[in-house]
């Protein structure tokens, strides 16, 4: 059952005359009369009783053509409602963020709902290799996170820009004024780290077991915010995404050892739609990736 077969059934039925439809709707009255048959065999059954040129609906015909016009109403529709998605009128854009990069979302979340104000947003914030995991099981539109591996081909990877891993610690810490610091001083110090989980703390912990290291990991959190708060206090002092510091009460230290640098990436996923909201939010996150994030 087709959607012009439809329309053609309830022209004739608003007209009464096969011909005088036909040329409404400008086909042949054979078309006409080929498409309302065809459709008439499939339901198996006719819909309009045939008198010389002029037609009248069966009273299974009356019935059947609320069910069309209900059709043809919804198909409408849905076209408008395509229509405005592709013009950033309607829809929901699903994104998650991994704890590191609130900062550069925030921007782009922002500026993204002044152009776009209809368009809904569901952010998700979490561990980037989790973040991943939703994104494959089709959970996400898209994710923010930080990535080295591009070798899945299932995923489309923009960078958008790189930050060094650094110390983080109070202004009032000695080591506040320093312009770098070994992962052999930092070995004795107490440290606040995020948890395992999370892809920071997994090349913090190679670097300083390819050296023999063993540090003094004295806590370990997995909200960000909550473990900055922390080493204000000048207790504790942790590593992170330099990016992901940005604090009068705090100072970021490099890291000598660790010169790999960590890749702030856009990851979505390959041979899926691309919403034009997605396209737009990337646009943003490009800028304000450009600036340093």
């Amino acid at each position: 059952m087709e959607l012009r077969q439809l329309k053609y059934f309830l022209k004739a039925k608003e007209l009464n005359n096969f011909t005088e439809a036909a040329k409404e709707l400008y086909i042949t009255q054979s078309t006409l009369s080929q498409q309302i048959k065809q459709l008439e065999i499939e339901l198996d059954t006719l819909l309009f009783n045939r008198v010389g040129k002029r037609v009248t609906l069966t009273e299974a015909g009356a019935l059947f053509a609320q069910y069309a016009q209900q059709s043809i109403k919804k198909s409408e529709e849905g076209k408008s409602m395509l229509s405005d998605l592709n013009n950033l009128q309607t829809g929901t854009l699903t994104i998650g963020v991994t704890l590191g990069l609130q900062r550069l979302f925030s921007k782009a979340v922002l500026e993204f709902a002044l152009r776009y104000p209809r368009i809904r947003i569901e952010a998700v914030f979490g561990a980037s290799h989790r973040l991943v995991k939703d994104l494959e099981n089709m959970e996400m539109d898209m994710v923010l996170v930080f990535n080295e591996s591009l070798d899945n081909p299932n995923y489309i990877y923009h960078s958008l820009f790189d930050s060094p891993l650094a110390m983080v610690s109070s202004v009032h810490s000695p080591y506040s004024g320093r312009k770098s610091i070994t992962l052999k001083e930092m070995e004795k110090l107490p440290l606040l780290v995020a948890t395992k989980g999370f892809s920071t703390d997994h090349v913090i912990s190679q670097a300083f077991e390819k050296q023999g290291l063993k540090p003094t990991f004295h806590m370990e959190i997995n909200d960000i915010p909550t473990a900055l708060e922390l080493v204000k206090s000048g207790n504790w002092h942790s590593i992170l995404v330099q990016t992901s510091v940005l604090d009068k009460d705090l100072v970021t230290i490099p890291i000598a050892d660790i010169k790999q640098k960590r890749t702030a990436m856009l990851i979505r996923m390959q041979d899926t739609y691309q919403k034009k909201a997605m396209k737009a939010f990337q646009e943003l996150l490009e800028e304000y990736g450009d600036e340093g994030g």
